[in-house]
């Protein structure tokens, strides 16, 4: 990295804020005049095991609440006083506190040292090394559910990715794509499978063996199309949908294009990849950035925790971050000042959290979001089979637009689902199942997805550059989950 260089590599472009705030925007004011055209109103709840479960049958018609237009455009504002607020406050946190401590690390030169250590290691296992990441990130997400505490390292493997001759692309593909994909993809996940299956009644992780064929095939997909992509960048690093912003990007770490320190790099002698400073930082790094992981681990197996997850996080990157800074000599003051700039880069990845919680906050605040479960059950439950659970998995998709978190969802249409699968003749592992697919996948194109937004404000990719890249393998998984789907209701997957 140029010691002289002054900006850090996380931060947003204008361009890119404009067009993800523009389209977040008009999902706004659709979800506004959603809470105009639908009736309002409400199930009745209940609170088994400390979480609030709706009750079936209970959907009645309210009073149209008094909604104004002007609210639909401060709803951003308005979520951090509403229902919920806690959940966005401590996330806000976690993405400033991840980009000062990245930031920290970046100037100190740690982040130059990691990645040179790793490119000499696996330069000539390239693509064996995107083979074995997708795997890892793969398979905690799909396995343990730890989704959100891997997240931040997109800033380190996509700098590795570029290291590499590849491009940021290549780099979300090797991480966020495997991260997202593997927890749709949910074997024994705790926040998708367990919840659902524990509502529905069957026996925890039963029907595993459907869904780790499933993982396989996900996996040997994803791999195929990150590895094809990733030589064709390689071969013609132009053909690469980023290479503009990636030179931006190259330059400020110091990489040439191919791969490889460039040849202008000006490291300054506290920048040195051999500097012991440097791997006793990067130790102490990865040793808070684990103890963080394990925390996301413990928080899914203990309720009360989960709500600290994310402010434990942070903290623990807080103090990787500037511990890295004091180990290799920075003053305090200078670490302030970088702490304060990195999180100053992200601001604007902020405030399009805001604007995609608020779509959730205006169906609320309209009374409609039970309406639209309602009549969903409704339409399930007049169809026959195979079409059911296909609707099942439509609704779900729904669902994930408005509301991101897996285990919310789960409680919040499960006991609807569970006793429709048993009228419409399907069983309740086909409904787990087809709640699983329309869970997860979509969470890499929906905008309202907070972690999709966080993840993509650690990279120069846009949101639309991201679809386009993605679309293709998007149609794959629809097809193939359709088709799992279709074999759990021909054989009657179970055990009931």
């Amino acid at each position: 990295m140029n010691n002289q260089q002054s900006s850090s590599a996380l931060k947003i472009g204008v361009k890119a804020l404009g067009i993800s705030a523009g389209i977040i925007l008009v999902l706004m004011i659709v979800s506004g005049i959603l809470t105009r055209i639908l009736p309002s109103g409400e199930f009745a709840r209940v609170i088994e095991n400390g979480r609030t479960m709706v009750v079936p049958g209970s959907y009645v018609l309210i009073d149209k609440p008094a909604y104004p237009v002007w609210r639909w455009f401060t709803a951003p504002f308005e979520i951090f006083v509403a229902e919920g607020n806690v959940a966005l406050i401590t996330i806000i946190l976690f993405i400033l506190s991840v980009s000062g401590s990245i930031t920290i690390l970046e100037k100190a030169g740690v982040m130059e040292s990691l990645i040179q250590s790793l490119v000499r290691r696996f330069a000539a296992n390239k693509y064996r090394l995107i083979a074995v990441l997708i795997f890892f990130f793969m398979f905690i997400s799909s396995f343990l559910g730890i989704y959100e505490g891997m997240v931040p390292m997109i800033v380190f493997i996509v700098p590795l990715a570029l290291s590499l001759g590849w491009d940021s692309l290549t780099g979300l593909g090797m991480s966020l794509l495997p991260l997202a994909f593997g927890f749709a993809s949910a074997v024994t996940n705790p926040f998708t499978v367990v919840i659902a299956q524990r509502i529905a009644d069957l026996p925890i992780f039963s029907g595993s063996w459907l869904r780790i064929i499933f993982f396989f095939v996900v996996y040997f997909i994803i791999t195929a199309y990150v590895t094809r992509y990733a030589k064709k960048v390689e071969a013609n690093p132009r053909a690469s949908a980023t290479y503009a912003q990636d030179s931006i990007l190259r330059e400020k770490l110091g990489i040439a294009e191919g791969g490889g320190p460039s040849t202008d790099s000006q490291a300054g002698p506290d920048h040195g990849s051999d500097d012991p400073r440097h791997t006793r930082a990067m130790r102490w790094f990865s040793t808070c950035v684990g103890l963080a992981i394990a925390l996301v681990f413990i928080s899914g197996q203990i309720p009360a925790l989960s709500d600290l997850a994310f402010p434990i996080m942070g903290l623990l990157f807080l103090v990787g971050g500037i511990g890295g800074g004091k180990i290799v000599g920075m003053a305090g003051g200078t670490i302030s000042k970088v702490f304060f700039g990195g999180a100053l880069n992200v601001l604007p990845g902020v405030f399009l959290v805001m604007m995609a919680f608020s779509v959730k906050h205006i169906i609320v605040s309209g009374a409609i979001m039970d309406t639209i479960l309602n009549e969903s059950a409704l339409l399930i439950e007049q169809t026959p089979g195979i079409v059911a659970a296909f609707l099942v998995y439509g609704v779900t998709l729904i669902m994930n637009f408005f509301i991101g978190s897996a285990s919310a969802k789960a409680v919040l249409m499960m006991p609807l689902l569970t006793p429709l699968a048993d009228l419409v003749g399907i069983t309740r592992q086909t409904a787990v199942l087809a709640f699983d697919f329309g869970d997860g996948f979509s969470n890499m194109i929906f905008p309202t997805n907070a972690l999709l937004l966080i993840a993509l404000s650690f990279t120069v990719v846009s949101y639309p550059r991201w679809i386009a890249w993605t679309f293709k393998l998007q149609i794959i998984m629809l097809l193939l989950t359709s088709a799992f789907l279709a074999f759990a209701v021909l054989i009657g997957y179970g055990p009931f």
